[in-house]
């Protein structure tokens, strides 16, 4: 049987040794933090998933940096959800440079695609993902299957034409990107902007990065004139006063390529209820419980009829296993109302080297 291949199979199949390890050619979004999670800024050709709870300042910060952008970058952003009015307004109340930026609003993936066509934008931004549609698929827009093939069109128009695809998603209930599981096998990146109501701070963490190092985290501190980065983020999440109270402690956390210095409270106090209260705020619910029961079966140190309570100060969520240490030293000073020394750092070193 003939194959209808009629190539040189040489210049098709390689050795790793031939490939050139050339510098993969970076833009620049002109923010150090997003620079820093992207892994050193967009890439060519590549497709980025930007995701966030309802008001936590994705269309902002993408709109602050598509107008900076812009100015020596051709940049298309499609806006679905709001009206070229709308977008312009906030991009005036911000300040922003607009005379080159280009917009429109449309949700038909076909039209975005030939229009991107003609123009050739470096950067496209589709605002959001969800409210886009295809013509030949008879669902809803924001549906499973709208989605998939939405996403998968405009992917392969930026795979194509070397255009940097940034796509915005809805989260669901549980904090997770909507649409299919399918979505974050398309992408290159997944970003998730995080942050609380009341806080001023939103977090930028790269679940899913191609180019760069996974879980690397931005700071970012919302005011009003948008979102300003925070380049020395350990100055915010350390708020410790002269007098240290019980059951404060500094950590060391290690986020993406760099270290953070993060202040962790913990609050240990009598129980009224028949089933004492565990909550957590910036840390791992269930992993909570699982060291409260180590420390009372190999630490002889029983909590059970005990509320706890532990906050990460700064609205920064530790991933990670190292802040094991501190979490029951903080624990424990709290329970024993014994503060610890105002120098003491707890670092628990969990990487190989």
């Amino acid at each position: 049987m003939r194959s209808g291949f009629a190539g040189n199979v040489d210049n098709v199949v390689k050795t790793l040794a031939d490939i050139a390890l050339d510098e993969i050619p970076r833009i620049s979004s002109g923010t150090g933090e997003l620079d820093l999670v992207l892994g050193g800024g967009f890439v060519p050709g590549s497709c980025v998933l930007l995701g966030g709870e309802p008001g936590a300042g994705k269309s902002t910060v993408l709109l602050q940096t598509l107008c900076a952008m812009a100015e020596s970058n051709s940049a298309l952003y499609v806006t679905g959800e709001e009206s070229p009015q709308q977008v312009a307004m906030r991009a005036n109340r911000l300040g922003l440079p607009t005379q080159k930026l280009e917009i429109m609003a449309e949700t038909s993936v076909e039209t975005v695609c030939g229009i991107a066509e003609k123009k050739r934008p470096k950067i496209l931004v589709i605002d959001s993902i969800q409210v886009m549609h295809i013509a030949e698929v008879a669902s809803a827009p924001g549906s499973v299957s709208q989605v998939r093939e939405s996403a998968a069109m405009l992917v392969r128009f930026a795979k194509q034409t070397g255009t940097v695809l940034i796509m915005v998603g809805h989260v669901t209930k549980d904090g997770s990107l909507a649409g299919p599981k399918v979505l974050e096998h398309m992408i290159d990146c997944s970003l998730m902007l995080e942050g609380s109501s009341d806080s001023q701070f939103r977090t930028l963490r790269s679940n899913k990065n191609r180019f760069g190092a996974v879980n690397e985290l931005g700071v970012f501190a919302m005011t009003d004139k948008g979102l300003r980065e925070v380049p020395n983020p350990s100055a915010i999440f350390l708020q410790r006063g002269e007098e240290v109270s019980s059951g404060s402690v500094v950590m060391v956390v290690w986020e993406g390529t760099r270290p953070l210095l993060v202040e962790l409270q913990a609050l240990v106090d009598d129980s009224h209820l028949g089933n004492p209260r565990r909550v957590t705020v910036g840390l791992d619910h269930n992993r909570l419980s699982m060291l409260l029961a180590v420390l009372h079966r190999h630490g002889g140190i029983s909590v059970g009829d005990q509320d706890v309570f532990v906050n990460v100060v700064g609205g920064v969520k530790v991933l990670e296993t190292s802040a094991d240490l501190a979490l029951i030293l903080s624990v424990i000073s709290s329970f024993r109302d014994s503060p610890l020394p105002k120098d003491l750092v707890a670092v628990s070193y969990t990487h190989l080297t």
